[in-house]
């Protein structure tokens, strides 16, 4: 058992300070909560060796809460503040109620970080492995303007369409990966089963093979006499190119690349433009200043290259050029129409609600852009895969064909 010193509210506003005996934090909140008080600081007493009592266990700060469980959190927390709960008292409650583990201890240390005294952004903030940097922005901007409980509600809603919509990218991807695996375990068969089976057929042939039979017969002796070193050499490529995208520069050029490839650069720019418009209409829509809220849309691009562009439509900004004709500056990201349709949006004080609807249209546009996508990844996939499975047949049958040329 320790004892904790505590300071809290009575139902009158009043200040009282008590101690509560108990196994833990939570425990000692518990009791204090059962008295009819709101906490305003809770401190667990120093034993009489001067060495705190031991404490529950924190987990690290590099722990990762399941993303369901994070936006249950935030939809439940925004209701239960809408209704009056003090912030303190409504994180006890989402505490005590989480079935996950590892969200209970972090709700847990972001309760006490609040009570302490920590800003509720702060206290966010120290667990960046579940709450992104936009997160605890838009927290942050919720708690300076008074307006916590609906920027709650936003981030909820927000973080609902952004799951559907990677949802919608990764069922997209699925066929053409399983396609491509179905490639390559084609072709490691044909190289280490099927070839060497003609191979010593066409030893006892002697002459001289054609050249694409030798180039399969080569391909086939390198993976088969020395497959080790070839996995290891595939191994080692996809870790250095794994590092080397980890970094900045690594990072900016996959992004160049992206953006310049049919198609795929035309869904990466949608991508990011959905993401922008909903988020910059959420922040004004919430009464986040609107440079405020250009800079912190910025980071959920999700694209370095793309973010640099706006960094300087805001610098612009800050300069007093409308929105609209600073992002028209990017057309790779915001196009004519967009610009066009945010300059009305300003003339008219509909900011908010036309980044929305904007970012509704694109994404309807660019769930049929997957679907494009992938209809023509299907028929690809299988027309290399037949191309590869062709190449190979055909080079082990001309020797054959031509057998007469062979056989002395």
């Amino acid at each position: 058992m320790a004892v904790f010193a505590y300071t809290a509210l009575d139902r009158e506003g009043r200040r009282t300070s008590g101690t509560a005996t108990a196994d833990n934090r939570a425990a000692a909140m518990d009791q204090i909560f059962g008295r009819g008080l709101s906490p305003v600081a809770i401190e667990e007493q120093k034993a009489a060796n001067g060495h705190a009592v031991e404490k529950a266990a924190k987990v690290s700060t590099a722990t990762k809460v399941p993303q369901g469980a994070v936006e249950t959190f935030t939809r439940e927390l925004a209701n239960l503040l809408a209704a009056g709960l003090p912030l303190s008292r409504a994180l006890h409650l989402l505490r005590r109620e989480a079935s996950n583990a590892a969200a209970r201890n972090v709700w847990q240390q972001v309760h006490d970080d609040v009570v302490s005294g920590v800003s509720f952004a702060d206290a966010l903030a120290k667990w960046p492995k579940t709450f992104s940097t936009v997160y605890v922005a838009m927290v942050r901007a919720g708690e300076a303007g008074g307006f916590l409980p609906v920027v709650l509600e936003q981030i909820a809603d927000f973080r609902t369409r952004e799951q559907d919509l990677k949802g919608k990218v990764k069922a997209a991807l699925i066929y053409p990966c399983v396609l491509g695996f179905f490639a390559c375990g084609v072709l490691i068969f044909l190289l280490t089963f099927f070839i060497p089976k003609f191979t010593s057929v066409f030893a006892d042939f002697g002459g001289q093979l054609p050249w694409l039979t030798q180039m399969i017969v080569a391909a086939s002796h390198l993976v088969t006499k020395y497959g080790w070193a070839v996995a290891l050499a595939v191994i080692f490529g996809v870790v250095w190119m794994r590092r080397s995208l980890t970094t900045e520069s690594g990072r900016r050029f996959l992004e160049r690349v992206m953006l310049k490839t049919p198609a795929i650069g035309k869904v990466t720019a949608r991508f990011a433009l959905v993401r922008f418009c909903r988020m910059l209409g959420t922040l004004v829509g919430a009464g986040v200043p609107l440079v405020s809220g250009l800079r912190t849309a910025k980071e959920s691009l999700g694209n370095q290259t793309l973010a640099d562009a706006v960094s300087h439509a805001i610098e612009e900004v800050q300069r007093g050029t409308a929105l609209s004709k600073a992002l028209g500056a990017t057309p790779v990201l915001f196009p004519p129409s967009v610009v066009e349709m945010v300059a009305v949006a300003e003339e008219t004080g509909r900011l908010d609600k036309e980044l929305i609807r904007l970012s509704l249209a694109y994404e309807s546009e660019l769930d049929r852009n997957l679907r494009m996508l992938v209809a023509l990844a299907e028929p690809f996939m299988l027309f290399v895969t037949a191309v590869v499975i062709g190449i190979v047949v055909v080079g082990m049958l001309l020797p054959i064909l031509t057998l007469q040329d062979v056989v002395h």
